[in-house]
């Protein structure tokens, strides 16, 4: 624990933005840090969280770039996944890592590339339902994932997303096919779209062409796990399956039956479980 810091931290700042963070649990446990997916926020991991508190860690779960209210700046380019990836290094920095870090939808991609490129930030990483990015590559070829992929382009057109999702009825419909509960339907309502969160989440997605040639992915050195849902409408088995690859470390494939994509607040125990199993195991 030497160099941890041991106060609560509710906010840090990196690249001149302010991040909201969710610290909660024993001051003095071991950090667990907690990176939400779109379209959510850090309140999406607050089942999980209250799980591994009960096991004495810490979590730390940021409102990341684009969703915290400091933290939104206007060009796409600002939403590169190098200083998405950045200000995840600066929170871990800022707490005295290394941490276990889990990420779930874009932030298991945030994860995946912290893992990659700052691996002695991290001692475990547990990434749910985005697989390692040349898994991803590969499951594009040869499988159902750009049928499950559709979304990402239609939300390169400006404005569009934008005006279909803030209208209630129909982003409630679109969500509830994607196996969203009423629940989290309401709560992205209230917490993407009327906080003021939707455009800058969407802005990961815009500014996916500006990175993704010149990024070479690399074997990740850390202990992982990979936790995949088979009811998961958007990510294919294949990529999740080809991950173990691209993994030079203790490695585990945990498969969820009967589970949404929305694994953090649908199946809460089953996610905490694998954390905590990952931590445990290494």
């Amino acid at each position: 624990m030497s160099g941890r810091a041991l106060e609560r931290i509710s906010s840090y700042t990196h690249d001149g933005l302010v991040f909201d963070v969710i610290d909660e649990g024993p001051l003095d446990g071991d950090v667990v840090v907690l990176l939400h997916g779109f379209p959510e926020r850090a309140s999406s991991w607050h089942q999980v969280a209250a799980r591994l508190h009960a096991q004495g860690f810490r979590t730390l779960a940021p409102d990341q770039r684009g969703y915290s209210p400091g933290a939104r700046p206007p060009r796409r380019r600002d939403h590169r996944l190098a200083l998405l990836t950045a200000d995840v290094a600066a929170l871990v920095e800022r707490v005295g890592g290394p941490v276990h870090l889990v990420g779930h939808d874009w932030g298991a991609i945030v994860a995946w590339s912290l893992a990659q490129t700052r691996p002695e930030l991290l001692r475990t990483l547990t990434a749910f339902s985005v697989p390692h990015p040349a898994a991803f590559a590969r499951s594009m070829r040869g499988s159902l994932q750009p049928l499950r992929s559709w979304y990402v382009g239609v939300f390169q057109v400006r404005g569009l997303a934008e005006r279909v999702l803030a209208r209630p009825a129909l982003a409630a419909r679109i969500l509830r096919r994607g196996g969203m509960s009423p629940a989290e339907v309401e709560q992205f309502r209230t917490g993407i779209v009327e906080h003021g969160a939707l455009r800058g989440g969407l802005m990961w997605y815009r500014a996916l062409g500006l990175l993704e040639r010149r990024q070479v992915p690399r074997h990740v050195t850390v202990p992982t796990t990979m936790v995949w849902s088979d009811g998961d409408s958007f990510l294919d088995r294949s990529g999740v399956e080809a991950t173990e690859h691209y993994v030079d470390a203790p490695y585990e494939l945990v498969v969820l039956r009967g589970v949404t994509h929305w694994i953090p607040g649908q199946a809460p125990d089953a996610a905490a479980e694998a954390v905590l199993e990952r931590i445990s195991g290494t």
